[in-house]
């Protein structure tokens, strides 16, 4: 998601701070916060980045983060409705399969910064005000639909809707766990592995057995 930070922030070498900022420019700015914070979150959680090390870190100036938002928890609950909803967007047009097989990985597990926010932080957006924790309720929202109109469609009728929204929910669940609990122990754990090859095998093959009690599709002649 984010390689190497890039100071966008423009300061003169001598003289007055120069104040006139574009629209445009700040737009950037606040852009480049969020997207540093996001990254910072997921690798320290919430309460891991004060705002001092996360202006450092965008290359701002701690003063400039208030030009900006109106506290933490503002830039908290922008940054989670930014994040989940770019997780929703990258599973479009992936089907069930296909998301497990790279989310359910070793290099996920390893990449906390660039990988899933609702595995990074919902346990700390569990004891977050409330606006986050809807923030994560969308985002959620968002992806088991992504997930199952990538899936199975979205023309299907009351039973079958609720039965693959049922397999989306199960799926998702499981292979959060799955990256949640393998993070938990250290990187040279042997179990760290073990968990997500368990998963991934044990959540593929439910998924296949489930496409396999799928009524088949009948052709238009039929």
């Amino acid at each position: 998601m984010l390689g190497r930070e890039t100071r966008v922030e423009c300061r003169p070498r001598t003289g007055r701070l120069d104040m006139r900022v574009t629209k445009a420019q700040a737009k950037q700015n606040r852009a480049h916060i969020v997207a540093t914070a996001g990254r910072l979150f997921r690798e320290r959680g919430y309460d891991g980045v004060g705002v001092a090390d996360l202006m450092a870190a965008a290359g701002f100036t701690h003063g400039g983060f208030y030009k900006h938002f109106g506290s933490k928890a503002d830039l908290m609950a922008e940054v989670s409705a930014n994040a989940l909803s770019q997780t929703a967007a990258q599973a479009e047009g992936r089907d069930a399969t296909q998301f497990v097989e790279r989310y359910v990985t070793r290099e996920h597990r390893d990449g906390r910064g660039d990988g899933c926010t609702i595995a990074a932080l919902s346990g700390d957006a569990a004891r977050q005000p409330g606006d986050i924790r809807k923030e994560f309720e969308a985002g959620i929202e968002n992806l088991l639909t992504a997930l199952q109109v990538a899936s199975q469609g979205d023309t299907l009728g009351d039973a079958d809707g609720r039965a693959a929204r049922t397999t989306m929910i199960d799926m998702l669940a499981h292979s959060v766990g799955a990256i949640v609990l393998s993070r938990a122990c250290p990187d040279d754990s042997p179990l760290a592995d073990e968990i997500l090859d368990v998963c991934r095998k044990e959540i593929l093959a439910s998924l296949a057995h489930g496409n396999s009690d799928q009524p088949a599709a009948r052709s238009p002649e039929a």
